[in-house]
């Protein structure tokens, strides 16, 4: 028997079933909306988290030169080591931050410039050892710090961070260019007040608001081809196809509060997309307290829907899908192992199955299984849902499918691909069907499921809804059971699942065929 071997054992099953064809329903775009979406767009960059990087890393700059220079100069004058200089140094570094944040200079904006950032950061520096002078003075501790280590300190950490500045000017520049700090928006609304946004939008200096162009579901004369050099690229009903086939961060309405009708009908097709959506309020005469608007420049919105786990919370997830998986695939290997050779044993065919699911915003994407059908009566598509005692199963399937040791080969999704989570809703087959009707077709809703990556186990799953979906309300619990999830999110909560998936395998199985 050959050592199992994950790798060749994904290959096989990919080559075991990709001759099977998959059915998709697509919508069909304008040539204008085509035109952008085959346009090569690369993964954008939180500005919320690059300014946090950039916080971390002034810290541990400055307190590195601090430390280095203590021990490289101080301590070997002194013959001891002193934990007041250390103290002195963190807390110099972490005034530093301050007083960059209160000089504002913790913006993407800022970091593509130059003068102004310099000009500030080297104020907000001098500023902190004068600080730390008089500080000193009234303490009486002047005498007790080395002078030649303050004044080193000062001039070597600054010509640090500004060469930290410049090296950041250039990578933020960088990363403008490929449309990386882009916030690809799409106007709904092709009229007069969708003209009036986007020039507003365009008058802002150094905006990141990347104007794709307008949708508007009117065909009459009220509906321009272009708004102020956007060109409309379909109807409100297009714009989900659309966001599916290329990365929209905004979708901004153009249209009057007063058109409350217009915008509810339209936000019940669009809430189900992973990302924000907001009402602009520039041409509304009803003005509400500042505080109640977010701003796209000076341009004022309401905030409708935002896009669930973003920014901090997106790394989070990263992280502990990365380590908190790994962690769970390298102890899940020797069962892995003893699976893939009792599948091996028990029926002829491939250990692995492939099968194409929903992933992330609607993308198809591969997901690896333990065979637990006959391989001659393999159902890539699940066009025929497994039932309780269905032939097609194998004897050991039966128990993989029981345990859900079949879905173990997931990991390797997560680990390795990142096209899965550990936690999240379940992936379903893309023709997954209840009774002759697709998922999405039987619940209302459906795809807003896929506002976030899918995951092994999710609430629904831990909660009793998983296995055979034979009745409406079964799919209709899942999909509540998942979007509580969404709007809940946390990295404690999805500990809490995963660590409460075993005992609901064991209890909570009734339906698992």
């Amino acid at each position: 028997m050959e050592p199992f071997n994950a790798r060749s054992m994904l290959d096989d099953a990919a080559s075991a079933t990709a001759g099977h064809p998959q059915v998709e329903r697509r919508r069909r775009l304008s040539p204008a909306a085509l035109a952008v979406t085959n346009q090569k767009v690369r993964g954008a960059y939180s500005p919320v988290v690059i300014a946090g990087a950039v916080r971390v890393a002034d810290f541990v700059l400055l307190s590195l030169v601090g430390v280095g220079l203590y021990l490289g100069y101080v301590k070997p004058l002194s013959g001891y080591f002193s934990w007041g200089y250390i103290a002195a140094i963190l807390g110099m570094a972490l005034a530093a931050v301050i007083c960059f944040q209160a000089a504002d200079i913790y913006q993407v904006q800022i970091f593509r410039g130059q003068l102004r950032q310099m000009t500030r950061m080297i104020s907000s520096w001098t500023f902190v050892f004068l600080l730390f002078i008089g500080v000193s003075f009234l303490v009486k501790l002047g005498g007790e710090v080395s002078r030649v280590w303050l004044s080193s300190f000062f001039f070597v950490g600054l010509a640090l961070l500004i060469a930290e500045r410049l090296l950041l000017r250039a990578m933020v520049r960088s990363w403008a260019h490929d449309g990386r700090l882009d916030r690809r928006t799409v106007i709904v609304g092709a009229d007069q007040n969708g003209e009036k946004l986007i020039e507003a939008l365009k008058a802002e200096d150094d905006t990141d608001i990347h104007v794709l162009g307008v949708f508007d579901d009117r065909n009459d004369g009220r509906a321009m081809d272009t708004c102020a050099g956007s060109p409309k690229l379909g109807k409100v009903d297009d714009v989900v196809e659309f966001a599916r086939r290329t990365r929209v961060d905004l979708v901004l309405f153009a249209l009057p509060i007063s058109a409350e009708t217009r915008i509810l009908e339209m936000l019940k097709k669009l809430w189900v997309l992973p990302v924000d959506i907001r009402l602009s309020a520039h041409t509304n005469k009803l003005r509400f307290r500042p505080r109640s608007y977010s701003y796209l420049g000076k341009v004022p919105t309401l905030d409708v829907f935002e896009a669930p786990i973003t920014d901090w919370d997106l790394v989070m997830k990263w992280l502990f899908d990365r380590i908190v998986g790994g962690l769970i695939l390298l102890a899940a290997l020797p069962v892995m192992g003893l699976v893939a050779l009792a599948v091996k044993l028990d029926s002829p065919g491939p250990v692995l199955f492939r099968q194409k699911r929903f992933g992330f915003n609607n993308e198809r994407i591969d997901v690896y299984k333990f065979r637990s059908l006959h391989h001659h009566q393999a159902d890539p598509t699940a066009s025929k849902v497994v039932t309780k005692n269905d032939p097609r199963v194998t004897r050991v399937g039966r128990f993989i499918r029981k345990t859900s040791l079949d879905e173990l080969p997931q990991l390797f999704n997560v680990v390795l691909k990142g096209n899965l989570s550990l936690v999240g809703p379940r992936p379903h087959a893309v023709q997954s069907k209840l009774q002759n009707r697709l998922f999405d077709e039987a619940v209302d809703g459906y795809f807003a499921r896929h506002r976030v990556k899918p995951g092994i186990t999710g609430w629904a799953q831990v909660n009793g809804w998983r296995g055979e979906v034979d009745t409406d309300e079964k799919i209709q619990k899942r999909v509540e059971y998942d979007l509580y999830y969404i709007e809940n999110w946390s990295v404690l909560f999805d500990l809490y699942i995963l660590l409460k998936t075993p005992f609901s395998l064991l209890t909570k199985n009734e339906n698992a065929y």
